[in-house]
């Protein structure tokens, strides 16, 4: 996801509620009926579960009816399978059944929920620039219990189902295949989608709206990459979005084999500048209109297809995960495109973003913070994308791209933390980078280094001192440029341990300068003088 631009209407008590830890969400199949004569909305939900524990009564995420007129009530609730009698309540943002047999552990269930109302939030239903009316999910990061009851967290992953009735004038696009799109009557339609792959509510989405459909010619074999926009957009949407196909190509050659049936790019009336809904991502209305192509943009959307979707973190804690590796592997895009100077260039901005952000932040990476809209910040994506640059730079691009692999592979389909990838990076590597990690992932600090140096004649050397200011000592390698008034120049590669260390470096001439990481290699910020 690309937070440039959201509104914040977030209901704050929605990021700390979850349904039942004890249970596991296998399928989900959501009837949803939409009207363009109010914001009310009508579902049903099937849900099949697996109970893992049993505590006499089962809970779903669901807010409740509010005082403005929005939430959801639950009107009925019955058990399919075994069939049973059920007593239930809305409390708290949570649906609580309570049947009158008892389950045991790894016993099934399927449930089935009857409700309505107004979203409060999850289900945007407004009018896009155009003054056309628009449904569009935006589920992230727990919303998506605003209008369906569900497990509303990134751990839980499950197979699902859309069956969206609508006014016909509408197009319906959701996660996964089309399996049915047929007419009720004059003026409804109902349009069926299904996805058999695991997923996450945060990327479970569905989007309506008046639509110009285009599936570009170059798109991968058996994975058609579609353009969606609003028809007023058709011409410049078009041509925004086809930079898909290619970007698609590339992460599938460097990543691992796209793991959906198509890529559809949305323009959509949401509240976040992108989201990496599975095969359906939404993007800003102005991407579809501008005179840019929003090309790392929509590659950051597509890496996530990977890292977020498929291989998800456990918690939002670790959404580095997710939004840094997008960030990271767009800028990898970028250089196989442009070359090595734009991923320098790149990597130079987000590094005086990251230390901008270090100035009035004194958390890590790895986070609990809450609500989890404040981890849309500089240390999931500029600084967990620095994170993989400088493993990449240390071990590099072969065992790198091999960690990558690795890592996506292993988790697939599943949810991992930053112990796991850290695990994965040391088995691939053969090294120890428990080190590493701690100090770039788990702490605050940044290398803040006051370097000095010293020529020596009569030695042909100079003499270089390092000083870390933080708090911290980091263990790192830092690149030292010597260039010499005669033109010439060479690197030397310290490893810094200490709070201060000297280095005695040959050089062939009278230095002009020295050049502190002339390689972008580095994150952290450093003050250089000569000592005359």
């Amino acid at each position: 996801m690309l937070k440039g631009i959201f509104l914040c209407f977030f209901l704050v008590s929605s990021f700390f509620l979850f349904a039942q830890p004890g249970m596991d969400v296998l399928h989900y199949k959501f009837e949803i009926e939409l009207s363009d004569h109010s914001d009310t909305i009508k579902g049903k939900a099937e849900i099949k579960i697996l109970l893992t524990q049993w505590n006499k009564s089962i809970s779903f995420d669901l807010v409740n009816l509010n005082n403005k007129g929005k939430g959801m009530t639950v009107t009925k609730v019955s058990f399919l399978r075994p069939a049973s009698s059920v007593s239930f309540q809305q409390q708290n943002d949570k649906l609580i059944i309570t049947p009158s047999i008892a389950f045991n552990p790894d016993d099934t269930a399927v449930i089935v929920i009857n409700y309505k109302g107004i979203p409060a939030d999850g289900l945007i239903i407004s009018k896009n620039k155009y003054g056309d009316r628009t449904f569009f999910a935006d589920n992230w990061p727990n919303r998506a219990h605003n209008w369906i009851p569900c497990k509303d967290e990134p751990g839980d992953k499950s197979n699902f189902e859309f069956l969206v009735t609508a006014p016909s004038k509408y197009d319906v696009i959701s996660n996964g295949k089309k399996i049915e799109e047929r007419s009720i009557n004059t003026y409804k339609k109902l349009t069926h989608w299904s996805s058999d792959i695991p997923l996450p509510t945060k990327v479970m989405v569905i989007g309506v709206a008046r639509f110009a459909v285009k599936e570009y010619p170059d798109s991968p074999p058996d994975i058609p990459v579609s353009a969606w926009v609003y028809p007023q957009d058709s011409i410049t949407g078009f041509r925004n979005y086809s930079v898909a196909p290619s970007i698609l190509k590339f992460m599938s050659a460097y990543i691992a084999p796209y793991p959906y049936n198509k890529l559809a790019n949305v323009e959509s009336t949401t509240i976040f500048g992108g989201m990496e809904n599975a095969g359906a991502i939404f993007y800003f209305e102005g991407s579809a209109s501008s005179n840019n192509t929003q090309e790392s943009l929509i590659a950051h959307e597509i890496a996530h297809q990977w890292f977020g979707d498929m291989a998800s973190e456990k918690k939002f804690s670790h959404l580095w995960l997710s939004e840094g590796f997008a960030t990271y592997l767009t800028h990898i895009y970028i250089e196989s495109k442009y070359g090595t100077d734009s991923l320098n260039n790149q990597m130079k901005a987000d590094r005086r973003q990251v230390i901008s952000f270090s100035r009035s932040n004194t958390r890590p990476v790895v986070d609990s913070i809450s609500p989890y809209i404040n981890l849309l910040n500089a240390n999931s994506y500029q600084k967990g994308g620095w994170v993989l640059h400088m493993l990449r730079r240390q071990l590099g691009d072969t065992v790198f791209q091999q960690i990558i692999r690795r890592y996506y592979d292993k988790f697939k389909g599943k949810n991992a933390d930053t112990r796991d990838f850290e695990t994965v990076a040391e088995e691939v590597s053969g090294k120890n980078l428990k080190t590493f990690f701690d100090q770039w992932l788990y702490s605050s600090s940044l290398p803040q280094l006051e370097i000095s140096w010293q020529y020596s004649d009569t030695q042909k050397s100079i003499n270089l001192t390092v000083e870390q200011k933080q708090s911290l000592d980091f263990q790192f390698p830092l690149e030292v440029q010597i260039k010499s008034s005669a033109g010439n120049s060479t690197t030397h590669s310290l490893l810094i341990t200490f709070e201060k260390q000297s280095f005695t470096l040959p050089v062939s001439g009278i230095p002009s300068s020295v050049i502190i990481d002339p390689h972008t290699s580095t994150l952290g910020e450093w003050i250089v003088k000569e000592n005359k």
